[in-house]
């Protein structure tokens, strides 16, 4: 017996040996047989192509030009950092920003929690025909921003639905609250901020109904045993359980703020005056009508750090170290 047990060890150190030979150099036993990791590289090699030529590419030609004074026809001088200090120390520029920041209110934190209330209220009844629901809030998504701002102008117009409303509140006594909404130095940046918000709602919504459909629901049964009401039962099973689908909406919805270009253009083209200009649409004035092509590259790299450094602070913030 013990001279048939050495033989089967010994047969079983020779298979393992071959075994070992027979495996390629470098690879570990953990690692299943098949092509090699660095093919995966030539599959994705298309789509690195195309994402390296059309963003890649012209945002290191923009860091570039950014350093330079050009028209854009003439011969450029080096400017160095000017154009980047130019961008916080000139007026309109600063003011520009300032008016980011209201936008930032108005496309990511009010959707955000306007799409938690009746999240939150849905999650504790059922509701009939929450899928047209959703639809119906998502819509704006899928409408081009250009035909938004069209929309919307129509709206706010002198003769447009909102100030006929206000017309008929007028007449039942209530004061005069009509105005030229887009034209008015004081209202013009709020009632974009209302496209906003209207915009955002429904992806935040849509979102945020996805995450709450993977929270157990003995969670909330258990919540409901313990007496939680809606308020408590929101804070300490919706709010945790959204944790990841906030971080997405509120990185979705600031990007959407930072880059708002067309809804000014075609709104309101930065006016009245500077009053809804933001820096999206600077780096457009800038680069073709003023012909301040350094500028405006200058303001679209801090305006593309901006959007990386704020994303990042929303997820580091939002998710923290357990997510």
């Amino acid at each position: 017996m013990t001279t048939v047990a050495r033989r089967k060890t010994s047969k079983t150190g020779r298979e393992a040996s071959a075994s070992r030979a027979a495996r390629p150099e470098g690879r570990s036993a953990s690692v299943p047989p098949g092509e090699p990791g660095r093919i995966g590289w030539l599959y994705a090699l298309p789509a690195l192509l195309v994402y390296g030529m059309f963003l890649l590419w012209p945002l290191a030609r923009g860091a570039q030009f950014s350093l330079y004074h050009w028209d854009g026809l003439g011969e450029a001088t080096w400017a160095g950092f000017s154009n980047y200090t130019a961008t916080w120390s000139d007026p309109s520029l600063r003011g520009a920003f300032g008016h980011l920041l209201v936008l930032v209110l108005f496309y990511s934190v009010l959707p955000c929690c306007i799409a938690f209330v009746l999240v939150g209220a849905m999650s504790r009844t059922k509701i009939r025909g929450l899928t047209f629901f959703r639809t119906v809030l998502f819509l704006p998504q899928v409408v081009a921003m250009v035909a938004v701002a069209v929309a919307w102008r129509w709206v706010y117009s002198t003769d447009g639905p909102v100030n006929t409303v206000l017309g008929w509140l007028h007449a039942l006594g209530l004061p005069d609250w009509r105005h030229g909404w887009l034209g008015d130095f004081t209202f013009a940046l709020p009632a974009i901020g209302v496209v906003g918000t209207w915009v955002g709602i429904g992806l935040a919504m849509v979102l945020f109904l996805a995450g709450v459909q993977k929270i157990p629901r003995e969670l909330y049964e258990a919540a409901r045993i313990d007496g939680a009401g809606a308020v408590r039962e929101f804070l300490a099973v919706t709010l945790p359980g959204l944790r990841r689908e906030l971080a997405v909406a509120l990185t979705l919805t600031t990007i959407m703020a930072v880059r708002n270009f067309d809804l000014i253009y075609m709104a309101t083209s930065g006016g009245p005056g500077d009053a809804t200009k933001v820096p999206a649409y600077e780096v457009y004035n800038r680069t073709f009508n003023t012909g301040e092509v350094g500028l405006g590259c200058a303001i679209g790299v801090t305006l593309a750090v901006l959007a990386f450094a704020v994303t990042a602070g929303v997820r580091r913030l939002v998710e923290g170290k357990g997510a």
